[in-house]
């Protein structure tokens, strides 16, 4: 029988550290899949998730379970990755690691059977990885409500409460946002054709 994560919060706050140990292992996979969508860097997604791990150990003391532990957890790494993102934008550095990163490819690919032509799959990957790179030149506020949405898919309600605002809010940037997006899909489109 799966313990549910309220339980094992309950836990925690009584003294069991156990606990934590079975709602980080539960859920670190997803935490590190989400980081590494705002971020597209694995070094930066595991810095992501270890911040935000440490912090909701200070912290799940107090939690009172007003939403779901996912939700606060993607909360809490959406402040990770912003706080991590304000950080690096006062000392700009250059890594050689990232420098070396094509972008091809996901962290998490799924094998399936693959029943299209080899060229079918070639433009499925060319469009993954125009996609990818679009959503990457989003501003933050686009790319982590695309991410939240289309990659995680939260509902409406799970990410007004990941990001504390309102409804309407999440509503009109998430159309702002795919707007966005059409608008760099069709100008990598363009370039492509003038090429």
């Amino acid at each position: 029988m799966t313990v549910d994560d309220g339980t094992l919060i309950l836990r925690f706050q009584k003294g069991d550290k156990l606990a934590l140990d079975t709602l980080i292992a539960r859920h670190e996979a997803l935490a590190y899949q989400y980081a590494y969508r705002l971020t597209r860097d694995p070094d930066q997604a595991c810095d992501i998730v270890s911040e935000a791990f440490v912090r909701i150990y200070k912290s799940l003391g107090s939690f009172r379970g007003n939403s779901a532990f996912t939700t606060w957890l993607y909360r809490i790494i959406t402040n990770c990755f912003l706080d991590t993102r304000r950080q690096s934008a006062s000392r700009p550095t250059v890594s050689l690691e990232n420098a070396l990163l094509t972008g091809e490819g996901e962290i998490n690919s799924h094998i399936m059977a693959s029943f299209l032509s080899p060229q079918a799959e070639f433009e499925r990957g060319e469009l993954r990885t125009r996609l990818s790179q679009a959503i990457a030149k989003l501003p933050v506020s686009y790319r982590t409500i695309i991410v939240l949405f289309h990659a995680e898919m939260l509902s409406y309600k799970e990410i007004t409460l990941s990001l504390h605002l309102p409804l309407g809010t999440v509503k009109s940037r998430l159309n702002r946002a795919r707007l966005a997006l059409r608008d760099l899909l069709e100008d990598q489109r363009e370039s492509l054709l003038a090429a």
